[in-house]
């Protein structure tokens, strides 16, 4: 028997509303480790990415007993365009829906592994607005040192082998 590969990921703000929405495949499930694979179903412009254009295919990994998750954005041929990590509460998924809490810091890797450290004010802003718990504080910068250190020694999913979905770890 087959798990069911319809998959939706609902990301929430700190207050349980929700921020963003989308429908993904399950590739794979192992342990803590689920991998997506999704496509966006409309043109989106973004501040840093520029213009992600209907039908761009991403490798979501995500980690139930992590706070972050990891997307990888392929060009046409299936190549690593750049990875975009998100600092989160660690998801829940039940009943093929994959939720969790964004914590607004986001690191964007280009195909040559140079990084970029986003949105730490906004995370400082939300973090009064919403009262981020000390722990929660803790957990976002342990999980960025953390992918800090998985970028720089191209643990997985930093790898541009994994351009294959069957290739998880």
């Amino acid at each position: 028997m087959s798990a069911p590969r319809g998959i939706t990921v609902c990301v929430l703000k700190h207050d349980g509303a929700e921020y963003r929405r989308w429908s993904a495949s399950l590739a794979r499930h192992e342990a803590d480790l689920i991998v997506l694979d999704a496509e966006f179903d409309v043109d989106v412009s973004h501040e840093i990415l520029g213009e992600i254009k209907q039908q761009t295919r991403t490798v979501e990994y995500y980690w139930l007993n992590r706070w972050y998750n990891v997307f990888r954005f392929l060009e046409g041929d299936g190549s690593t365009r750049l990875w975009y990590c998100n600092i989160n509460t660690p998801p829940e998924f039940n009943d093929r829906v994959l939720t969790y809490i964004d914590l607004d810091i986001d690191i964007l890797v280009d195909s040559d592994f140079s990084f970029q450290l986003l949105d730490m004010d906004e995370f400082e802003t939300n973090g009064r607005r919403y009262g981020y718990s000390d722990e929660e504080k803790r957990q976002a910068q342990k999980a960025v040192d953390e992918l800090i250190t998985m970028i720089e020694t191209r643990q997985f999913p930093f790898l541009l082998e994994t351009a294959s979905l069957s290739v998880v770890g």
